[in-house]
């Protein structure tokens, strides 16, 4: 194990993290703000690389490739919001459908399991060839996207949206819309993994039908590692734009990890295995956190010195 390799990896997994960090900040506003959880990320990631893969070999710019990935995932998101409701479907089963829908659809729109896009033929905005501009793209979208979103949730639909996720009856006894609201936040939370599929689709030279296979775990994943350590660092003074930004450190610090991982030379067939490992030892840390804080025995001790 050479340490010069591991470093040498790192900025690739850092460019990779932050285009995933786009997905991670469209999963945290239906998870952390809506309280809803959206599983047809898996489905919205692929289509939208599906669509901007068709779109840039049809002889789009790969700017609007990036636009019309980002609409396409913008109907998956209103196609859940609609399942759940107008029909009343449960939210975790309308993004299952939209999910499982979403796997036939994609193999249609590339009229095939995948579809190659080399940066030889195509002037793409980010390729593993250029990792230097890949870290520096991928930053400016990370930035651009938490700054439209802290100004959009500070705006009055804004904040009916974050007041649903608090509590939905009260919003409603309030005159709220939930429904529109519900949708609103799922339609804009799967336009964020649109454009990150197309980001991604970009980056790796090919889009592939299981490319977004388990993006719901990384995207919690960057969630949960992002407020730990946001919380850890800032605790009171983490204000949401902060959270945002967290929560795509957190994508980065998840690929970092996987590197590492790698490195070490464990079987790549048990990534998955150490995906959900690292993510339930996040998801364990602020519940055991809390639990220590608020013990008997640690009370008693406060008591003790007061």
């Amino acid at each position: 194990m050479d340490i010069t390799v591991l470093f040498e990896s790192f900025p690739p997994s850092i460019a990779q993290g932050l285009l995933w960090g786009v997905m991670a900040i469209g999963v945290y506003t239906t998870y952390k703000i809506l309280n809803f959880a959206d599983l047809s990320v898996d489905g919205s990631l692929a289509l939208g690389g599906a669509v901007g893969a068709v779109a840039i070999l049809s002889g789009q710019s790969p700017w609007v490739a990036l636009l019309l990935a980002t609409i396409a995932g913008l109907a998956a998101g209103l196609v859940t919001g609609i399942l759940h409701t107008v029909f009343g479907i449960p939210d975790i089963l309308a993004g299952i459908l939209t999910q499982i829908s979403l796997y036939s659809i994609n193999l249609n729109i590339m009229n095939g399991s995948n579809l190659g896009v080399s940066i030889d033929n195509y002037d793409l905005i980010v390729s593993l060839r250029e990792i230097n501009r890949a870290l520096l793209i991928g930053a400016i979208f990370v930035g651009v996207i938490i700054a439209v979103l802290y100004w959009f949730f500070g705006t009055e639909f804004g904040m009916t949206i974050r007041a649903t996720g608090c509590n939905k009856e009260m919003a409603h006894a309030q005159g709220i819309n939930t429904s529109v609201a519900t949708v609103a936040v799922l339609a804009l939370s799967n336009a964020l993994v649109g454009l990150s599929g197309a980001l991604l689709m970009q980056y790796q030279g090919y889009a592939d039908v299981n490319m977004g296979r388990g993006a719901i775990v990384i995207g919690l994943a960057a969630v949960i590692i992002g407020e730990v350590l946001g919380e850890a660092i800032l605790g009171k003074h983490l204000n949401f734009a902060l959270r945002l930004a967290f929560t795509a450190l957190g994508a980065v610090i998840y690929y970092m990890v996987i590197t590492f991982v790698l490195w070490l030379g464990l079987p790549s067939e048990n990534m998955k295995l150490f995906s959900a490992i690292v993510v339930a030892i996040f998801l364990a840390v602020p519940y055991l956190k809390g639990k220590y804080n608020s013990s008997f025995a640690r009370v008693a001790r406060k008591g003790a010195k007061s």
